[in-house]
């Protein structure tokens, strides 16, 4: 087990007349190696609940256990966890800082202690891991495009090796080229590395495509917590929530209301696909 959280409550202003609950009661285990989608309307707690998982956010009430062990604990290394869990924020600006793009990705292996050849090497696995052309290297961060941002702060996390990738929308605001690469990567790392990914994100296709488990989050409350198949056939619920289910699940069930035997759990396009030439298939055999 990775991450555990019993019964985590936030509360801004608590004592005051403006208290007002930014967590209720949360709940939820995440074993090693999987892919969290975690959505939610804005507002719902997302990005307050993620960083709670590496110590940045206090919990008012309830514990959180990292490979067993209680952060709240009294000498807890919560700078050695903030190494092995780590957050890529969802604005690249407020994690990028050095005078150039090698010198930022260092910066995390380097307040870890290690050598300086290890630091280095660490740099340049990562900067090759998210796919950042060696002749950026030596420019500032604040020079490149959004997306080159994205990857250099991706980087900067990975190069301290943790063994959770928490991203909050890492792929906000880019094309849908760049949304791809970054998004390919990241599932790269977790098909190749057996990282834990907890992936925040407004996309349910991506999420579709990429979780293999997804919470949803309203007003600080976990809603749902299921494989992708059984959230998105809550759709309407979804709705009622600010949210939608993958553009395929409304397609797919208007099929189905027009009489065509599809199957009702579709979320991804490659699915719709498979069934529809499926149906296709069987009818030429009956003709």
């Amino acid at each position: 087990m990775s991450i555990k959280a019993e019964h985590i409550n936030y509360i801004y202003g608590a004592g005051t007349a403006f208290e007002q609950y930014a967590l209720k009661d949360v709940s939820f285990e995440i074993e090693d190696g999987q892919f969290i989608g975690l959505i939610g309307h804005t507002g719902s707690g997302k990005s307050t609940l993620i960083q709670h998982l590496n110590g940045l956010i206090r919990a008012t009430d309830g514990v959180i256990y990292y490979n067993g062990e209680n952060i709240y604990q009294d000498g807890y290394d919560m700078k050695g966890l903030r190494s092995k869990v780590g957050l890529v924020f969802q604005y690249p600006e407020h994690q990028l800082f050095e005078v150039d793009v090698f010198s930022d990705v260092c910066f995390g292996p380097k307040n870890q202690g290690l050598p300086q050849a290890e630091i280095e090497k660490r740099a340049k696995e990562a900067l090759t891991q998210v796919g950042l052309d060696e002749k950026f290297w030596d420019q500032s961060p604040f020079e490149l495009s959004g997306g080159q941002k994205r990857r250099v702060a991706i980087a900067g996390v990975l190069a301290m090796q943790p063994e959770v990738l928490i991203l909050d929308e890492p792929t906000a605001g880019l094309d849908p080229k760049g949304r791809d690469e970054i998004l390919d990567e990241i599932s790269a790392l977790h098909r190749d590395k057996k990282m834990t990914i907890i992936l925040v994100s407004h996309s349910m296709e991506d999420i579709a495509q990429y979780a293999d488990r997804i919470m949803v989050m309203n007003h600080g409350e976990k809603v749902f917590d299921a494989p992708p198949k059984e959230v998105f056939r809550h759709y309407r619920e979804l709705e009622k929530i600010g949210l939608a289910a993958p553009q395929i699940t409304y397609i797919v069930q208007n099929l189905k209301e027009h009489g065509v035997p599809i199957a009702d759990d579709i979320t991804t396009v490659a699915e719709a696909k498979a069934a529809i030439l499926s149906l296709l298939g069987k009818g030429e055999r009956k003709a």
